[in-house]
């Protein structure tokens, strides 16, 4: 009888670790980044669909920014586009893409399905930038303020929970990580 019971037991248990781990762990910000306060990396890449253009990163300082890194290829970021779209038609925040290793044409004709809601969009071919920053996958933003210090960063799709709890508040209180 106990060499019956001792298997649902553990079997239970291992269960109930393993929800209370899922539980602990279901926030993908938790992840934590080095780049936090910290000024963005530098950076030149050419300007996507707009031959002989080239963006650094100090053609962004001056305004608070939202970075969305995205990709054709990527299913997410499909999920994630009317939000990004969302922010940036509100004026609130201006959205900066970062294309990561994609096909120019792809992207150019993703933005045409989809529609563009960035103000500039940097295609980052190689990948080089977006390791820079410590991007993991697309989707991934990055809240930068108006001195170039990154405040927040996302890892997966931005949500209107996650824009208007997270990204919004440290912009409308001035947040800064500048030292």
């Amino acid at each position: 009888m106990i060499g019956r019971i001792v298997p649902i037991v553990l079997f239970v248990l291992l269960g109930v670790l393993l929800a209370v781990g899922l539980k602990i762990s279901d926030h993908k910000t938790d992840i934590p980044s080095p780049l936090i306060g910290k000024k963005i990396p530098e950076f030149s890449l050419p300007a996507l669909g707009r031959e002989g253009v080239t963006i650094t990163d100090k053609d962004l300082i001056g305004e608070p920014f939202l970075l969305n890194v995205f990709a054709s290829w990527c299913p997410t970021c499909r999920t994630e586009h009317p939000f990004i779209e969302q922010l940036a038609a509100s004026g609130r925040l201006r959205v900066i893409g970062l294309n990561y290793r994609d096909e120019e044409e792809d992207a150019l004709a993703w933005l045409e399905y989809f529609g563009n809601p960035y103000e500039l969009i940097m295609a980052d071919v190689s990948g080089r930038t977006a390791i820079d920053f410590g991007v993991y996958a697309a989707p991934e933003s990055f809240l930068v303020d108006a001195n170039g210090y990154i405040l927040f960063k996302q890892i997966g799709m931005v949500t209107p929970q996650i824009i208007e709890q997270e990204i919004l508040p440290l912009i409308e209180s001035g947040g800064s990580s500048q030292p």
